[in-house]
């Protein structure tokens, strides 16, 4: 298989993979429509507000692995290219499911899961960042803004390969898009802080 087929592959694969909603899966479970609950979003924060703490990690850790599995497996099989195509496949299934008419989650999980694959120590840098602010705020959304940033900052600083940096610097800047709403409850004083 050529370096452009192996790329599609990579890709095409990551997407199938990340438009699985564990979310959606684990409360449909209990009888809940997670779209219709707390925020409405797809993701592990509000899983956790639905439906309790220890399902909301849960659901976390699947969606990190999305990230991370096609990730490793594009780096493994063919380098730096092939990865950041499964990772970023992963991340916008995740966001656009095919099976959910292209409504799904925020993508933090996801993204995380591939830069852990991608970026190990950008990741943890990132990660450190985020427990930080959302210790300091309250708020998951500032945190997840904060980890968007530096992404792509620990990547320059630690000098990944520069497919990985340029999905670094746009998987993180498009986390300001998918966390739009929550921004605007930001300025508005209306955003919901963590127990």
């Amino acid at each position: 298989m050529g370096p452009l087929a192996t790329l599609v592959g990579c890709g095409i694969s990551g997407y199938m993979l990340g438009s699985v909603s564990f979310s959606l899966l684990f409360a449909k479970a209990k009888g809940i429509d997670l779209r219709t609950v707390g925020s409405g979003n797809l993701g592990a924060t509000n899983v956790g507000r639905a439906l309790g703490r220890r399902l909301g990690l849960t659901v976390y850790f699947l969606d990190m692995a999305k990230g991370f599995v096609p990730a490793f497996l594009g780096l493994w099989l063919d380098g730096p290219e092939a990865g950041v195509a499964g990772g970023v496949g992963a991340y916008l299934g995740h966001i656009w499911p095919l099976w959910l008419r292209f409504r799904g989650g925020k993508g933090v999980a996801t993204l995380s899961g591939a830069m852990l694959a991608l970026q190990p120590l950008g990741f943890v840098l990132a990660g450190l960042s985020w427990l930080l602010s959302v210790k300091l705020t309250g708020i998951v959304a500032i945190g997840s803004l904060v980890f968007g940033i530096m992404l792509p900052v620990s990547a320059w600083i630690l000098d990944y390969p520069d497919p990985v940096k340029y999905f670094a610097l746009g998987g993180g800047l498009f986390l300001f898009f998918t966390h739009r709403v929550n921004l605007q409850r930001l300025f508005s004083g209306r955003n919901r802080k963590n127990g």
